[in-house]
């Protein structure tokens, strides 16, 4: 089959190493796709959350907190989950305070539909004043105090900042994914992959097989996705960005599991108890076949 003659799926993730790992095997042709071609477009989360009110992307990474908006469009894959189980977004700051502190300070957020920016607002039980900074600029704009002429008292940080925050001489306030662990014995469900609910039955089927055999493909191949993904690692050396790519790319997942179903329907349950998500969605996963 020609190239011309497949179905192309447009596939957007983040430019970070724990996607790069993940979709290694389908972005250098280690896989046979069969029917359909893949082309890759690397945009950070909160971009791709933003497309994904276009539909424009058959197979996009998402924020779980996005999806509360899109489940019109998009199916939850079984696989693909970026899960903080125990771990998580961090806020930090230039000084030790209680989280409680931070009701009525400025942070820097990486987007307001991010899944870490809902946990905060479930954590600090609050509508706090916030600024949207890319997220690898909000190390930097922690440190400085200031992102464009605004006051900035404390960072969000998502992505490899949750392994580098110390070397900025920087305080954690509280860990998101260890915070909901307490409130909920469940894991944080930040991210997930969605395929586009109008594509053919056999084709979300094909998707979801093809993204599962990628993450697998890297888990077994692992050293040669590393340095695939050390590419993406924006100054993490091996073992870090090895570490990383373990907390993000691990059995949750390959399936998100009953537990990981079941933290979904209670992230965004508690999303619209809090008045942050405006309707309760009752999240849709793609029937996968067995495997």
């Amino acid at each position: 089959m020609s190239q011309n003659a497949k179905t192309l799926i447009r596939v957007g993730h983040s430019p970070d190493s724990d996607d790069a790992f993940m979709f290694y095997a389908l972005a250098k042709d280690k896989l046979d796709t069969g029917s359909l071609r893949f082309e890759h477009e690397l945009v950070d989360i909160e971009t791709l959350n933003r497309r994904a009110f276009l539909g424009d992307l058959e197979l996009t990474a998402i924020s779980v907190h996005a999806y509360a908006y899109l489940d019109d469009k998009y199916l939850l894959c079984t696989s693909g989950a970026s899960m903080g189980d125990r771990y998580g977004p961090m806020l930090v700051s230039r000084q030790t305070a209680a989280v409680e502190d931070f009701r009525q300070r400025t942070i820097a957020v990486p987007g307001t539909l991010t899944t870490a920016y809902l946990a905060l607002r479930l954590c600090l039980n609050a509508d706090f004043p916030y600024v949207v900074v890319p997220f690898d600029q909000i190390l930097e704009a922690t440190l400085s105090g200031q992102y464009e002429g605004r006051p900035i008292d404390a960072g969000l940080i998502i992505h490899e900042g949750q392994l580098t925050y110390a070397e900025s001489q920087l305080e954690l306030v509280v860990d998101l994914g260890v915070w909901w662990y307490e409130q909920t014995k469940l894991p944080l469900p930040l991210g997930a992959n969605g395929v586009r609910k109008d594509l053919a039955p056999q084709t979300i089927q094909d998707v979801e097989r093809l993204l599962r055999e990628s993450i697998r493909y890297g888990l077994e191949h692992r050293e040669e996705a590393l340095d695939y993904a050390l590419g993406f690692g924006r100054g993490l050396d091996r073992s870090k960005a090895d570490q990383f790519v373990a907390m993000y790319v691990n059995q949750w997942t390959l399936d998100f599991g009953v537990p990981g179903r079941q933290a979904v329907v209670t992230l965004l349950q508690r999303g619209f108890e809090a008045g942050v998500i405006p309707r309760l969605v009752h999240p849709q996963f793609v029937n996968a076949l067995p495997h």
